[in-house]
């Protein structure tokens, strides 16, 4: 019965811990965002669920210049860009001025070679357009699109061929119907993609905790 309780009690501690902890974030990290109440947040959320039941729908980068804290990512506002942690935690396009929980992730040490380069390939990418389709090319970006191009030469991240059904229903849902029928175009089942809950997934990476900004 001891042992049961120092168990659980080293369980509880530890998740106190990643939730808690003061993270000193580096480039190269990988900042992933919960998703947002809209609907097609929801629904990115609700088709891209992993054996890790994170619930993620955006994802960016970490590039720290000196003291500052920077996120290189795709957005549908402002496309390929560079904000701040802050803007990153406080996003735009919520109507309510709230932070959303946001989890770091770093590259394990075996892959930590790949940084250099990937942030430059992350810097050549900004000020491109948004890719609303969310099939892979290379004149617009979405989030985890995003990621994976800086990644890719070292090929850190897979591609995964994209389902857009609900997975309790096996069918489409109506979200992603009107949003690819506003496109003109069909839902692009099965092409080759990627997204923040299956990345959040790899073996490659290892979680550091939420982030706290300092009042």
């Amino acid at each position: 019965m001891a042992k049961k309780i120092m168990f659980f009690l080293g369980v509880i501690l530890a998740s106190m811990a990643v939730q808690g902890q003061d993270i000193d974030l580096k480039s190269g990290d990988i900042l992933f965002r919960e998703s947002a109440e809209s609907s097609l947040s929801k629904a990115i959320d609700a088709v891209t669920q992993t054996d890790k039941a994170t619930h993620f729908s955006h994802v960016g980068m970490v590039e720290k210049v000196g003291d500052s804290i920077f996120v290189l990512h795709a957005e549908p506002e402002g496309g390929s860009c560079k904000i701040t942690l802050k803007e990153f935690i406080y996003p735009k396009e919520d109507s309510i001025y709230k932070p959303r929980k946001v989890v770091a992730y770093r590259l394990k040490s075996e892959y930590q070679q790949s940084i250099p380069t990937a942030i430059e390939k992350a810097k050549g990418m900004l000020g491109k357009p948004y890719n609303y389709s969310y099939v892979m090319n290379d004149d617009s970006y979405y989030c985890s699109g995003f990621v994976y191009r800086a990644f890719e030469k070292d090929s850190i991240f897979k591609l995964n061929p994209m389902t857009f059904k609900n997975p309790n229903t096996g069918e489409f849902n109506q979200s992603w119907i009107d949003f690819y029928k506003d496109l003109g175009m069909e839902v692009p089942e099965g092409k080759l993609g990627c997204n923040p809950n299956g990345m959040a997934a790899s073996e490659k990476l290892k979680i550091l905790g939420e982030i706290m900004l300092k009042k």
